[in-house]
């Protein structure tokens, strides 16, 4: 498979695949690169597809640069990203995982397609729960603007109301979301919700985790892959 590493402005960039008038953006999660578009790419681009994937901030061949994976950060990337599969491609569709799936959404006004993993689809709701397992208060965290959690996550302040002033585009686009039952960043009812809204097609993996590593886990996540793309 024809592969081709080069940058979009600073922006470290893969893409896979033969020229073809038709492509996917590839969005990784927290603690991905760029080269995770790898397989998918082996799937789509046998039906005539390229895939576009970078490597978010502080990410990758970014980890060295001193970078944070924060919305302000990353939605100006990935409207690169856009910009540039836009200007080669006729259609563009979106595969994301996780955080990149709702940074995604704060950038694509209507992509061909969206094969969404894990996806993120209420990050203020998802901020909140996490102020609930460390016992802080919206007060708490406006006075002190940033909080440091036993679970590794620092709340902020900031972050909270860039989220409340950016939504997510509304999709009309198909839709296609791959969730593991035992996710603990978007609990089920939030899922159904967002499906129903959006008319989308949701496939559970009961007893699927967050992040799909395991054997079993990832044929199912190919098989899906096969069969939405």
């Amino acid at each position: 498979m024809r592969t081709e590493l080069f940058q979009i402005g600073t922006i470290p960039a893969v893409l896979y695949g033969e020229s073809a008038g038709q492509g996917y953006v590839f969005l990784h999660g927290r603690m991905g690169c760029k080269e995770e578009a790898e397989a998918f790419a082996q799937v789509v681009c046998p039906k005539g597809y390229q895939v576009l994937s970078i490597d978010l901030p502080g990410h990758g061949a970014r980890q060295e640069r001193g970078e944070e994976l924060l919305p302000w950060t990353a939605v100006p990337d990935i409207r690169a990203a856009r910009d540039w599969a836009e200007r080669h491609w006729k259609a563009v569709s979106l595969r994301a995982t996780s955080i990149g799936a709702y940074f995604a959404m704060l950038v694509f006004p209507a992509p061909e397609r969206a094969l969404l993993v894990s996806p993120v689809l209420d990050m203020e709701g998802l901020i909140q729960t996490m102020m609930g397992w460390a016992g802080v208060t919206e007060d708490q965290l406006r006075e002190q603007g940033e909080i440091a959690t036993s679970f590794g996550q620092t709340l902020s302040w900031k972050y909270l109301c860039w989220v409340r002033e950016h939504p997510a585009y509304h999709w009309t686009c198909p839709v296609r979301v791959l969730y593991g039952s035992g996710d603990p960043m978007t609990d089920r009812q939030t899922v159904e919700q967002y499906v129903r809204q959006h008319d989308a097609a949701l496939t559970v993996m009961e007893g699927g985790e967050h992040w799909f590593h395991t054997p079993q886990q990832l044929a199912v996540l190919r098989e899906w892959e096969e069969r939405e793309s």
